[in-house]
């Protein structure tokens, strides 16, 4: 098995905190398959906190058991590659039984198939919404997958959403849930990164929009603001060349420069990521040095360090000495695709923007670089750097 792709997803020692939550869940699933009675198990947690790891614990203990028919679903092409990547090394587990969820269902329900456990990954990428373009013509994934299994396992982060056609809040899981049993199962504890929890606190409240502090410098998790991008880069090379696993990573809302719709910043010019149809994943390639990532190909995914560059979409306002979020900025449009059963107010689109930046800075397990397009949330964050 890829080492980098075990090392991340099938630790060998897990935290008291993960193996309990393993025990209620066995419990809880083996009694709604004895049951029958379309149940769903919640894993519930923000980023980097070990939900993928249970998640696989589970996978590799029912999809290798022959009494159970089993699937394990996502919705991101790139986890997508690495999950059917590691299938290859579980004795008993057929890749075939990995599916994208709109081609599980369509398929499910044309054979009459139906199933013990359903996994899915990154359930907050579950279509809430018809999507014939995609060939989804269902109401909802989640709905669907309910009604094929005796008991679905979905792992959620309600802030890692950020697509309209996406959308999940609480309130709308459980509306969906409907009178179908449920429990949840709530991680909190970090393990992706080694930052202190008054770090990851920092991520949070930069994003959220809170009054900007200096970094906390209480841990061995590095951070560094950069005043241009191409430093910041080249210190990202140092890091890949010495570690690996290292990539500059943006937001969207860069503009085009003579028909070129790069990420370019003072001396730095690199295209966005790229898709491969082949297996290998954007975060193993080594050729993605010279690319910039995004949610599409890291959402999931550990980096030993990122370089961040918040993008054109995010400003700074001196009057509340907060990073601000400027939606007309944002040049990626499917965060704004209306819905017919659903309003989104101004707020919430700004919510999806502030996600994806969110996501993008908890990449890294050992280390986060920062620059930022607007000049003035740049120069903030750099006199509080000298400041500190």
């Amino acid at each position: 098995m890829n080492e980098v792709l075990k090392e991340q997803f099938l630790i060998d020692k897990l935290s008291d905190d993960q193996q309990s939550v393993i025990a209620d869940m066995n419990t809880y699933i083996n009694d709604s398959i004895v049951r029958k009675q379309h149940a769903v198990a919640i894993i519930q947690g923000a980023a980097g906190t070990g939900k993928s790891v249970v998640l696989m614990q589970l996978v590799r203990q029912y999809m290798t058991d022959k009494h159970y028919k089993t699937a394990l679903v996502v919705n991101h092409p790139e986890l997508y590659k690495a999950y059917q990547d590691m299938a290859k090394d579980f004795s008993g587990l057929n890749p075939r039984d990995i599916r994208r969820p709109t081609a599980l269902i369509n398929d499910a329900q044309k054979n009459n198939h139906k199933y013990d456990v359903i996994f899915v990954d990154e359930a907050h990428l579950l279509y809430s919404k018809s999507e014939p373009y995609a060939h989804y013509r269902g109401k909802n994934q989640l709905t669907d997958l309910i009604n094929l299994a005796k008991i679905v396992v979905v792992v959620y982060d309600f802030k890692q959403v950020f697509q309209s056609k996406m959308y999940w809040s609480q309130e709308l899981l459980i509306d969906t849930i409907g009178n179908h049993p449920h429990k949840q199962f709530n991680m909190d504890f970090q393990y992706r990164m080694i930052a202190s929890d008054a770090q990851v606190d920092w991520m949070d409240k930069l994003t959220a929009q809170k009054p900007i502090t200096p970094f906390p410098n209480n841990s061995h998790f590095e951070f560094e603001v950069f005043s241009t991008a191409g430093a910041l880069y080249e210190k990202i090379k140092v890091k890949n060349k010495n570690f690996g696993l290292s990539r500059v990573v943006a937001t969207s809302g860069f503009p085009r420069i003579d028909g070129r719709h790069n990420v370019e910043m003072d001396s730095f010019s690199l295209p966005w990521d790229e898709w491969d149809p082949q297996r290998t994943h954007w975060a193993k390639r080594e050729s993605s040095i010279t690319q910039v990532g995004t949610i599409y190909t890291l959402q999931g995914f550990d980096l030993n360090y990122v370089g961040m560059i918040i993008g054109p979409s995010f400003g700074y306002d001196a009057k509340t000495d907060s990073m601000t979020i400027i939606p007309e900025k944002y040049s990626h449009k499917e965060i704004f695709k209306k819905r017919q059963d659903l309003q989104f107010t101004s707020a919430q689109y700004k919510e999806f923007i502030a996600n994806v930046l969110n996501v993008l800075i908890k990449r890294g397990k050992y280390g986060l670089y920062l620059t930022a397009y607007d000049d003035a949330l740049r120069e903030r964050l750099l006199t509080l750097q000298r400041d500190n």
